[in-house]
C-alpha cells in the first residue's frame, strides 16, 4: 500500500513538471494568436562583423553605417535570389535565397529588422547580413523567401515599413510573424507603387555595369604585385602618377562588389574603395 502511494505521488510530480516545461517552451517563442509568433528575444547576440561599420562609397555616394536603435522607415523594398545564391554576403555568410534574410545600407551587421508589407499587412523578421540595395528609392533588399512570405514576389517591389529590432543571434533569427494576410487591400493598392518604383532604375543599369574593388595604391610595383597575389587580384599601373593600384574583381553587381570590398577591408586594407565603369 505504501509503495502504491509512493508511485502515485511520483507520477503526479512528473505530470506537474511536464506541464511546467511545456508552458515555458510555449511562452518563449509563440504568441497567443495561432499562426503568429512573437518578436524574437536575442540573449546571445552575434558580434558586429569587423569592417562593416566603416563608411563606404558606391557610385559616388557615401554611406555611413551606425547603430540606430530607433530606426524606422517607410519605403520601397526589392528582392534578390538565384543570381546571388551561395555567394558571400558582407558578413561573410553565404547568401541563402530560401532563408529570411535581407540587405540594408547602414544598419549594423548582422542585425534583425521587422518588415511589414503595407499593402497586405504581412509581417516578418529578417536577418540583415548584407549591404544594399544601391538603387534610389529602395530601403531594403529582401531574400527571395522573405519576398515570397510578404506576398511581393511577383510584383518585384513593394511598399514596406522597416523597424530595427537590434543585434541578430549567432545564427538565423528570421521569423514569420503573420502566416496569412487580411483579405482586404490585396489587389488594387499593390499595382500602383510598382509602376513608380520599377521603371526609374532601368536606365541606370546601362550606366554602370561593372564594379571593382581597389585595395590600395602603392609606389613599389613589387609590393603591389605581392598584395594583389594575396587577394587574387591584379595590378593596374597609373602611368601619370607613377603608382600602382591593386584591383580585385570585376563584379556585375554593386551588392556583390561591396561584399568583396568589406572582405578586403577585414583583411587589413581599410582604405579599400568600390570603383565602377562601363
Amino acid at each position: 500500500m505504501t509503495c502504491g502511494k509512493w508511485v502515485r505521488g511520483a507520477l503526479i510530480l512528473g505530470l506537474f513538471s511536464l506541464l511546467a516545461a511545456c508552458s515555458s517552451v510555449g511562452g518563449a517563442g509563440v504568441g497567443g494568436t495561432p499562426g503568429e509568433a512573437r518578436l524574437p528575444v536575442v540573449k546571445n547576440p552575434a558580434p558586429i562583423v569587423s569592417g562593416t561599420m566603416r563608411p563606404y562609397q558606391v557610385r559616388g555616394r557615401w554611406y555611413t553605417p551606425k547603430e540606430q536603435p530607433d530606426y524606422e522607415e517607410v519605403g520601397m523594398a526589392s528582392w534578390y535570389g538565384d543570381a546571388f545564391n551561395g555567394r558571400p554576403t558582407s558578413t561573410g555568410e553565404r547568401f541563402d535565397m530560401h532563408a529570411l534574410t535581407a540587405a540594408h545600407k547602414t544598419l549594423p551587421l548582422p542585425g534583425l529588422v521587422e518588415v511589414t508589407n503595407l499593402d497586405n499587412g504581412r509581417r516578418l523578421v529578417v536577418r540583415i547580413n548584407d549591404r544594399g540595395p544601391f538603387v534610389d528609392s529602395r530601403i531594403i533588399d529582401l531574400s527571395r523567401e522573405a519576398a515570397n512570405e510578404l506576398g511581393m514576389l511577383s510584383q518585384g517591389v513593394g511598399r514596406v515599413r522597416v523597424r530595427y529590432l537590434g543585434r541578430a543571434p549567432q545564427q538565423g533569427g528570421g521569423t514569420l510573424l503573420r502566416a496569412s494576410a487580411p483579405a482586404p487591400r490585396v489587389s488594387a493598392p499593390v499595382s500602383a507603387p510598382v509602376q513608380m518604383a520599377v521603371a526609374p532604375p532601368v536606365p541606370r543599369v546601362s550606366e554602370v555595369s561593372i564594379y571593382w574593388v581597389q585595395a590600395g595604391t602603392f609606389s613599389d610595383q613589387g609590393e603591389a604585385r605581392r598584395i594583389a597575389d594575396s587577394l587574387s587580384g591584379w595590378v593596374r599601373a597609373d602611368l601619370n602618377g607613377g603608382r600602382f593600384n591593386v584591383v580585385v574583381g570585376p563584379w556585375d553587381s554593386a551588392n556583390a562588389a561591396e561584399a568583396a570590398r568589406q572582405s578586403v577591408v577585414a583583411r587589413g586594407y581599410a582604405g579599400a574603395l568600390l570603383i565602377s565603369g562601363n
